[in-house]
Formats: C-alpha cells, structure tokens, sequence
C-alpha cells in the first residue's frame, strides 16, 4: 500500500466504527455525519483491500482483517495522542470522554448512583457506560479495546492486562421477610440457617451463563450435601427481587443485600457452611495504564468502592494478579 496518498485521519474513523459497530454512534463519537462517515468507510475499503464490515441486523460486524488490526491500530492512535498532548494534565473538570465499564448489576445499584453523582458535579464532560459482564469474555473485550476496565473477581491474566483490588466480598443468604419455613425454625434475622433446612429449601442462584450449580454448590460439595436449585437468573438484581415474591432463598453478595433488603422486604441470615471471600479487582489492557484519564477514573472507582472492604481483611498490595 503506497501511503504517500492515503488520509491517515481515516484511521481515526476505522478505530470509531470498531468500537461503536455503527456508522451513527461512529460518526457521534467523532464528531462528523453519519453520510462523512460512511463515506469514509468506501474509502477505507478501497485503500486497504477488504470490505472491514459486513451489516447484521442493524450493527456493523468486523471482518477478520478488521478485527486482526483492531488492537494495534487502537495502541498507535494512544501513542500518536500521547506524542501530540506531551501527556498534559488531565482535567475531569473539562474533559469530554466516554468509558465503557464492565461488570455485574451488583456495580449498577453499589457503585454508579454515586459515580453519576460525582461526575455531575466533578466531571460532567465524562460519560460512563456500564456493560454487562461476560464471564468468558470480559478478557477479549479488554483486549479489542471495546471496554475500558472490567470489574471482576481475582483470576490469573494475560500478560498485557494490569490490575487493582477494590474489595473484599463477602456472601449471605437471603430470604423474604417473613419467610415462613423459617419463621416456624425459630430462625432470627442474622442468625444461621441449620445445613438441613437450607438444603431442604428451594435456592434462586445467580448464573449468567445459566448454570446451575455456583460458588453455593461447591461450598456444601466440601461439607458433603447440596441443594435444589429452581431457578436462575442473569442478574443479582432479578436474584433479589425472585426471593422477595417468593419462598425461594438465595446466596447474594452481603453490601448489596443489605442495601436492597429495606426497599424489597428481605431479611439477611448466615449461611451453615463456610463460603469463600471474593477479592474484586479492576482489570484493564496495559496500553491504558499510563493514561491520565483512564489514572483518574481508576483511583475515583477505588475510592467509592473502598467502604465496601469495611470488616474485610486490608487489601492487598496493588500489583498485577
């Protein structure tokens, strides 16, 4: 390819339509119409040989080519912006930015109220976008560039991801208020709930993918029991509001159970096996890591989340995991 004709502003183009699959949301993000930019994308087409798309339903899929390109040419506009700003002193204050987060619902109700108060007053050019978790592949979202920082249990990374705990979680069961299997056990909010009447009840558990066994299974697999599973749902959300409608009883991260029990009529117990703490970091591609932008929402997201670690063990030092 000869590159003494080629617009290297169309790069910037390209990098928009990867991220945004969509001619409108790219040509919003880069400030141009939607006809410049889909202009831009016959031109692209033809300088590099290859269609870069092809439509499906109302998005925009990349090609292989497209996605085989899509990090580098992401890290080469970084370094090219980097080189141009001399890395000057990023100002939430008057900073016009998106960033996509990924994680559960448990950081929708625990964590972005608070954040859409902050930027509001500190930061109101940033705009953040929460977008559901995949456990499988959270990794590659971080690593197309469609994702800014995921929010996820300590696991071992990829070499180019960096990372930062954030808290400690803890689990609880939880049950209608006035649930009456328990109400006639004697069982007290707060108090354990006997092995054998929490196997006999029926669980809601929390699963993504669907599935039907969890963290809960393999803690009364060590003490050699189970339970019966009756439902499951994508969202700890759904989890919360299933218990309260129903006699179902479930395992739900204890911050956010304690913050949705006065509005949904929950009560909050123990449960009668020991269950594992979850250390939560932020993860993230290490192109980002220097990134004064990227620094300062990262230390605004550690510091909201850090109450959440009260009567956890200290975190530990802030290195990769």
């Amino acid at each position: 390819m000869n590159m003494s004709g080629f617009d290297l502003n169309l790069l910037k183009i390209l990098d928009a339509l990867l991220r945004e699959g969509s001619t409108v949301r790219a040509a919003d993000r880069v400030g141009l119409s939607q006809p410049a930019v889909s202009a831009a994308l016959g031109r692209l087409r033809h300088a590099l040989n290859d269609p870069l798309f092809v439509r499906q339903g109302k998005g925009l899929v990349p090609t292989d080519y497209a996605r085989q390109i899509s990090v580098s040419l992401r890290q080469t506009l970084d370094g090219i912006e980097a080189l141009l700003n001399g890395r000057q002193a990023f100002d939430p204050a008057t900073a016009s930015q998106s960033f996509r987060l990924s994680g559960s619902d448990f950081f929708a109700e625990m964590l972005l109220p608070d954040l859409a108060l902050y930027m509001a007053e500190h930061a109101p050019g940033i705009r953040v976008q929460l977008i559901d978790l995949v456990p499988q592949s959270y990794v590659a979202t971080l690593e197309r560039d469609t994702v800014d920082l995921a929010l996820v249990p300590a696991t071992n990374l990829p070499d180019w991801a960096d990372s930062r705990p954030v808290f400690h979680a803890s689990f609880c069961v939880a049950a209608r208020r006035g649930h009456d299997a328990l109400k006639q056990a004697g069982i007290l909010t707060g108090m354990v709930i006997p092995l054998d009447l929490f196997c006999d009840l029926d669980h809601v558990l929390f699963s993504p993918e669907g599935n039907l066994q969890a963290m809960g299974d393999a803690a009364l697999a060590a003490v050699g029991r189970e339970r019966r599973v009756a439902m499951t749902l994508p969202v700890f959300s759904g989890v919360a509001r299933a218990i309260s409608k129903s006699d179902l009883i479930g395992l739900l991260p204890t911050s956010l159970a304690n913050r949705l029990a006065p509005t949904l009529g929950l009560a909050v117990y123990k449960a009668p096996m020991p269950l594992p703490v979850a250390l939560m970091r932020m993860i993230w591609h290490r192109r980002s890591s220097a990134n004064p932008a990227h620094c300062w929402l990262r230390d605004v997201i550690a510091t909201m989340l850090l109450p959440l670690n009260v009567g956890h063990p200290p975190l530990p030092a802030d290195i990769r995991a």
